[in-house]
């Protein structure tokens, strides 16, 4: 099971030994899976992640100005009993209009999130987007790392931030209750049915008021937000209330595809990774194989979805280029 995506990889390039031969000197003849293993266990993961991307920027233009949203997946499988090893963390950015992967970190066992965005944001380039990130990112530190970075941020207040997530509910509550008649407001609503439910959200958008404490404590902060989903199912009803702070003062209905893009992340990344590459179940472990393999997927799938002339899934995107090498070529060189 550790060694089958590997064993994968020298047979697919064995089958298609001639198609490779085309751009690569293949008269040594394809390594074998082991060679494969010791060769991702010893690359350095940022270089490979540098070297890839770059290539894929070349390939497909990063739309200026774009919501980057920022977000963790732990790789269930990565973990090594017999070496103490846990399960790796991530960290990504990807880029919600282009579906494209812009990078990842390692989140370090010893540390957490708040270290290792910082250091996702110094890899790439991110001037003009708008950055998002859930709570666990909202930390001043890196605020000031997304406006030094020349980007702008939207994050989500929580808990962990208790001052200040204790005065955007006041500002909310007295606010929502004359229709923010006493303030400037922009706002955008949206109503959307199926699989058995209806969701109607609203998204409203605030200067900073001058009352709200902690807010000077936060570099370039501009506005605030509040969403609102009511969700209408079978079983009943819920609401659900999130708040913001964010470094411009967008429209409303710019706060709401933020928001909204945010957990594109999710759907469009972690979960395609999950269930189309089987990235969960992979035991890939050892040196630094684990992150630059998912480095791959995420390659691959940032490639499979900017092809558009197959009108079929990423799934069945992948069993094409594995039988047809002009579709492949279509994949890898944009061709």
């Amino acid at each position: 099971m550790t060694s089958s995506p590997l064993l994968t990889f020298a047979h697919f390039v064995n089958t298609k030994k001639d198609w490779f031969a085309k751009s690569l000197d293949m008269s040594s003849g394809v390594p074998s899976h082991d060679r494969f293993n010791s060769i991702l266990k010893h690359i350095k993961p940022d270089e490979l992640e540098r070297c890839l991307l770059a290539w894929l920027t070349k390939l497909h233009e990063i739309t200026d100005g774009q919501v980057i949203a920022i977000n963790g997946k732990t790789l269930r499988r990565s973990y090594d009993h017999k070496d103490g090893k846990a399960a790796i963390h991530m960290v990504s950015a990807w880029a919600t209009e282009n579906h494209i992967s812009l990078g990842q970190t390692v989140v370090d066992a010893k540390s957490n999130k708040i270290t290792a965005i910082p250091k996702l944001l110094q890899m790439i380039e991110v001037s003009g987007a708008l950055i998002t990130i859930d709570a666990m990112g909202c930390q001043t530190e890196i605020a000031d790392r997304i406006i030094t970075e020349k980007a702008n941020y939207c994050l989500t207040i929580k808990g962990n931030q208790p001052t200040l997530n204790k005065g955007l509910k006041a500002f909310s509550l007295k606010h929502l209750e004359n229709d923010f008649a006493d303030v400037e407001v922009r706002e955008f609503q949206s109503n959307e049915k199926g699989h058995g439910r209806e969701d109607f959200r609203s998204y409203y958008l605030c200067k900073v008021p001058s009352e709200l404490r902690d807010a000077a404590r936060w570099r370039g902060l501009k506005a605030i937000g509040i969403s609102i989903n009511n969700t209408t199912r079978r079983s009943g009803d819920r609401i659900d209330v999130r708040y913001y702070i964010l470094s411009k003062y967008v429209s409303g209905k710019r706060f709401a595809s933020a928001v909204r893009d945010h957990w594109g992340i999710e759907n469009s990344l972690h979960w395609k990774l999950d269930i189309t590459f089987g990235e969960d179940q992979s035991r890939i472990r050892k040196g630094h194989a684990n992150e630059n393999f998912n480095t791959l997927r995420r390659t691959a799938l940032s490639l499979l979805k900017q092809e558009k002339t197959a009108k079929c899934g990423v799934k069945n995107q992948r069993l094409k280029s594995g039988w047809d090498c002009d579709y492949l070529a279509k994949v890898v060189f944009a061709a």
